[in-house]
């Protein structure tokens, strides 16, 4: 039988985060709705990907080796065709949620972020919510 109703069916999507417990548990739940994913465990690697080919989505930890999620942001929406980016952190100040926002994030989440207002949130975003 043929899940029809899957809210992510088709949609490319990058998930960054340096936690392997984390990046699986993201990616077996946006799989399991029909997202088509690459991962990332730090920044430069995010951007790297982005360039290569770019997602529709990109899920996005803050806090990262090698070039911050921050910095990777930056990289990442500085660019017309820029992907939709959801941010995630345990850092809940207000400066960083700013900082977020100015550089382009649509979307800040604080960890932990239940996985279906993730993929709900998700599907709002690309317009399938």
């Amino acid at each position: 039988m043929v899940e029809n109703n899957k809210r992510l069916q088709g949609a490319r999507v990058l998930i960054v985060d340096d936690d392997p417990d984390v990046l699986q548990s993201i990616d077996v739940a946006f799989r399991a709705e029909g997202a088509l994913t690459n991962l990332a465990t730090d920044g430069n690697d995010a951007i790297d990907q982005c360039l290569e080919d770019l997602p529709e989505l990109v899920i996005l930890d803050a806090m990262l080796p090698g070039r911050s999620g921050f910095l990777a942001l930056e990289r990442i929406k500085g660019r017309e065709d820029s992907p939709i980016v959801i941010m995630v952190t345990a850092n809940e100040g207000k400066r960083h949620k700013a900082y977020a926002e100015s550089l382009g994030a649509d979307m800040y989440l604080y960890k932990p972020v239940p996985l279906d207002a993730l993929i709900r949130s998700a599907a709002e975003l690309l317009g399938r919510g």
